[in-house]
């Protein structure tokens, strides 16, 4: 490990306080790590790999055996444990990758690795740039659901209060409220604030707050049919046993799939349950972002052009009804993925 670190290092010609800089680690640690008196956490060989360009799986292989080295060291007993921890291991191995294709692991893992590359350009973000892309989040999932303001006329309306003509008051309430989603989201994030029904309804209450007051915020009271879906949602007596699962569902799994496993669970799962009369769509989406932003990712801006919509209806379709998730974790996975690029360039730039 500490030779791979040292020769990385030097072969891109950095010193350990450039390193220490970019990476936002203590330079003492870089050197520590060098010289094998500490060994680094796993998110921090991760950030090692990607800025000094050493193949991950070499960087984790070192790691991983110098740590099993410093728990069992000479142990009479230590080639006896390691067989049985490889029997286990291929066990877990086994039961956990059978579920993900292996289209949806390689889309993760380039994820990740997008993931750590920001990390690193984190120094670079502006509150001009962040401020940009929030816009164009709000405009697009507001477009998903047929609202027609143009991202221009949702800029002037969220930031410069101008009332566009022609538009209804709706569509300039769905802008203003998005935002102010967002906004609330990011807050949740910021402090760790445990995802539950409380704020679930809170952002509920936010995108629906003016448009149907009696509604915001509340379950629904009546059974609703979806436009172009052969999906029927759960009848009104049901909901709030459904949201009760739905949040034991998320407590149960929050920390044993990935985050944007995790995030497109969840964004399906509601949706699927459809637990209010409007706004169900742009409740999901900013309850998936919620889960991206406290694991560390970014916003996951779903297009609201036609051919992203027919593929999202499509691909929750088949997860409605024929209990296959799989099109739909892929989608979201690949959203996220082009948001991260997209991300990346422009504070790149």
């Amino acid at each position: 490990m500490k030779t791979l670190l040292k020769n990385g290092r030097d072969q891109k010609g950095l010193k350990t306080r450039e390193v220490a800089q970019l990476l936002g680690i203590d330079q003492a640690l870089i050197s520590k790590f060098e010289s094998g008196a500490r060994k680094p956490t796993r998110e921090q060989v991760i950030k090692l790999a990607s800025l000094l360009e050493i193949d991950l799986e070499t960087m984790m292989v070192a790691w991983l055996k110098e740590k099993i080295l410093y728990e069992i060291g000479q142990d009479e007993f230590a080639l006896k444990a390691l067989l049985v921890a490889e029997q286990e291991i291929r066990y877990q191995r086994k039961s956990t990758t059978k579920t993900l294709s292996e289209a949806l692991q390689k889309i993760l893992a380039e994820i990740d690795v997008l993931k750590t590359k920001l990390d690193t350009f984190r120094q670079y973000e502006s509150t001009s740039i962040t401020q940009a892309l929030e816009l164009e989040y709000t405009f697009e999932s507001n477009r998903f659901e047929g609202n027609t303001l143009t991202l221009r006329e949702t800029d002037l309306v969220i930031n410069e209060g101008v009332t566009i003509s022609g538009k209804s008051m709706r569509e300039h309430l769905e802008a203003i409220n998005h935002q102010e989603a967002i906004a609330f989201i990011k807050d949740l994030a910021q402090k760790n604030t445990p995802l539950d029904e409380r704020e679930v309804l809170s952002i509920h209450n936010l995108i629906l707050r003016g448009i149907h007051p009696q509604n915001a915020g509340r379950y629904r009271k009546v059974q609703v049919i979806l436009k172009g879906s052969t999906y029927m949602p759960p009848q009104p007596h049901m909901v709030a046993k459904e949201m009760e699962d739905f949040f034991i569902w998320y407590e149960t799994n929050k920390n044993k799939i990935h985050p944007i496993v995790l995030a497109a669970e969840m964004h399906e799962r509601l949706v699927t349950i459809h637990p209010f009369i409007d706004g169900n769509g742009r409740t999901s989406q900013l309850v998936m972002n919620l889960i991206l932003l406290q694991n560390g990712y970014i916003i996951a801006n779903i297009k609201g052009d036609y051919e992203n919509r027919m593929q999202y209806y499509q691909s929750l379709e088949t997860a409605q009804t024929k209990n296959n998730k799989e099109d739909f974790i892929i989608f979201i996975a690949q959203t996220e993925k082009e948001s991260l690029e997209h991300y990346i360039e422009i504070i790149g730039q």
